[in-house]
């Protein structure tokens, strides 16, 4: 199959990393232009591991630029500022997954927790896509919306059930999350004095996850989903484990339910204990367990928040955006120990 030539734009921070790993090995996408809004560097220079891996150059974004080298680009920016850029390229007729909030909600929400929407022809098609749970929805698509971390590990842990709890009972979801999902820049409470030692909740109930959350998981069922969001920040690097909590209306076994659910999805793993984070590090990989008490639910999702959180699920995106398997370039083995 004929190379498809492609882009990051955004490529300083951590999903910026990640993403330069798996394209740099990727059997059709050949990665040819990085950018950054700052430019005159080059990714070996932003990150010093890739030494003598991948030395290309990075430019300041330019559209005009873009548009000449490549036919997908894969935009790994601040919100607000993707939707900017996206706009633009799209326009040229390339192909984008975005991997910040700017094209997952609808035009109310978004705005209610962000900004004002500047992309709203675009955001009446985005395809918002896990692949498990929406299937082939982005093949053929012109602009995906990649999931974040928090949301994909809740959905992947509450979409069995949707059908099998009472809605009208409190949902809650405690989501723990590594640093790493803070990004890149300092601040005072990713310091190491603020991490080390400490585990800290964060945003409870009001964060801007939580709507994500219910406009996607009501989307997937017939009624209506609310949820109490609780994220924690632990001290670790990466990782994240979702444990949501529901009270079932039917006797059901969960752990059959899931199997039978996630039955022929390769980056889905049944776990018979509670998965730990490090057993997905640096995969694509969704762990996934349920158990009940009575009526009580008790249903989790281990992930990478870089990885199935943002870059490599972006990656698997594209995959399907082109009309290409899945699991193309994607990461299976686990950084262990």
């Amino acid at each position: 199959m004929k190379a498809i030539n492609v882009g990051i734009i955004g490529v300083s921070g951590y999903t910026g990393l990640e993403l330069v790993k798996m394209l740099i090995s990727h059997p059709i996408f050949n990665l040819v232009y990085c950018a950054n809004t700052e430019g005159a560097t080059t990714v070996s220079d932003l990150h010093p591991a890739l030494m003598g891996v991948c030395d290309l150059n990075v430019e300041k974004v330019d559209i005009e630029r873009t548009a000449q080298l490549c036919e997908l680009v894969f935009l790994a920016l601040p919100h607000k500022t993707a939707m900017q850029t996206a706009k633009g390229l799209l326009a040229k007729g390339l192909k984008v997954v975005d991997l910040s909030a700017d094209y997952r909600l609808s035009q109310e929400n978004y705005e209610a927790f962000y900004c004002e929407h500047e992309d709203l022809d675009n955001l009446s098609h985005a395809v918002y896509s896990i692949p498990e749970l929406h299937g082939k929805r982005a093949e053929g698509a012109k602009l995906i919306a990649n999931p974040g971390c928090h949301v994909t590990a809740t959905l992947m842990a509450l979409a069995p059930f949707l059908d099998h709890i009472d809605l009208s009972q409190p949902i809650f979801v405690d989501s723990k999350t590594g640093v790493s999902g803070a990004g890149k820049s300092p601040s005072a409470t990713v310091h190491y004095v603020s991490v080390n030692d400490n585990i800290n909740c964060y945003n409870i109930i009001k964060h801007r996850h939580a709507t994500e959350i219910e406009q996607h998981a009501s989307a997937l069922c017939d009624g209506s989903v609310k949820v109490t969001f609780v994220p924690s920040l632990v001290p670790m690097t990466r990782g994240m484990l979702a444990c949501v909590y529901a009270t079932l209306k039917d006797d059901c076994d969960p752990l059959a339910l899931m199997e039978a659910f996630y039955n022929g999805k390769p980056f889905v793993r049944l776990r018979k204990a509670p998965p730990h984070t490090k057993m997905t590090s640096g995969t694509n990989f969704a762990d996934v367990y349920a158990t009940r008490h009575g009526n009580a639910l008790v249903a989790m999702c281990a992930i990478d928040n870089l990885m199935r959180g943002a870059s490599s699920q972006a990656l698997a995106n594209a995959n399907i955006m082109m009309g290409l398997d899945e699991t193309l370039g994607i990461p299976r083995i686990a950084y262990v120990p």
